[in-house]
């Protein structure tokens, strides 16, 4: 499933195409993905103007000039194909390189825009969705009423940390997965997070707090490290893992950057330090990490 780098990658090719032009023609080739489309979907689209496009955790949201806000989830396989006039593809969203997952039977929906841009998802499984909310009403809407803080906003403070990990006994990787806590976190940064801060992913979350509820030092290099990484993955266009890439044929560079993700059995890059990249499931997912300079101590 593409993560927030890969997602915010998506945003930033799709706003060429998108912002500032018309929903010229609408076509569903189906009627539903996950959920079925909302009440007269394409009708409501058409003629509108996309003002902006923004993310929310890993969702897109795109702010139409009728006081809706037309929201996008990419699910497991969802990818955006982007067609200029001028024949280019700008969109960094054809993440799958088997061919399967990426053929015109798999072409859902179909949004020819008024600057000539056709922009088209593609979603084999059909995890991903499209909702309309009215825009005043996004932060109580069903997708992100319960959703916690962004990553990538100054909201993430050591304060911040040290609060919502409080009093909390769940190991600190389930917990930085929890979206209500932390939203837009996945597995693969999470791990790469947890590395570079040197931090055990079964240690309680809570220990991140002091007695008084301020952050510890290891609370303060976690809120230092978490965006750092994620915004180093955003400028190297995301991660390439099974089949991802872009529709240019380009992959994403961040995964040459891993420390642990993937990397069982290899060599701890930590300088210094001897151990080896060791794997443990954590609520059904893999969790990479080096036991010899990833301690439960917050020292």
């Amino acid at each position: 499933m593409p993560e927030l780098p890969e997602v915010e990658t998506v945003r930033r090719g799709l706003i060429p195409a998108m912002v500032g032009a018309r929903f010229a023609h609408v076509t569903l080739r189906r009627s539903n993905l996950r959920f079925p489309f909302p009440e007269r979907f394409a009708e409501r689209l058409a003629d509108r103007t996309v003002t902006a496009l923004e993310r929310r955790a890993k969702y897109l949201v795109a702010s139409l000039d009728s006081g809706e806000s037309l929201i996008l989830h990419l699910g497991m396989s969802g990818r955006f194909d982007v067609a200029m006039p001028d024949g280019r593809n700008l969109s960094p969203g054809d993440f799958y390189l088997d061919g399967a997952l990426g053929t015109p039977k798999h072409d859902h929906v179909v949004m020819a825009m008024s600057n000539g841009a056709t922009v088209t998802y593609n979603d084999a499984r059909r995890f991903g969705f499209m909702d309309l909310v009215a825009t005043t009403e996004l932060a109580t809407c069903r997708h992100f009423a319960a959703m916690g803080l962004e990553p990538l906003s100054e909201a993430l403070t050591p304060e911040a940390v040290a609060r919502l990990f409080r009093h909390k006994i769940t190991p600190l990787k389930a917990a930085l997965l929890d979206q209500r806590l932390i939203a837009g976190l996945g597995n693969i940064y999470v791990c790469e997070a947890l590395h570079r801060a040197g931090l055990h992913p079964e240690m309680p979350a809570g220990r991140l707090a002091g007695g008084d509820g301020s952050p510890t030092p290891k609370a303060r290099l976690l809120a230092e490290v978490i965006p750092q990484i994620l915004n180093e993955a955003v400028a190297a266009g995301g991660s390439t893992l099974r089949n991802y890439v872009h529709t240019d044929g380009s992959a994403g560079a961040f995964q040459h950057a891993f420390r642990v993700y993937d990397r069982l059995g290899e060599s701890c890059r930590t300088e210094g330090c001897t151990g080896c990249i060791s794997r443990i499931v954590q609520s059904g997912r893999s969790t990479f990490y080096c036991a010899t300079c990833q301690t439960p101590s917050i020292d």
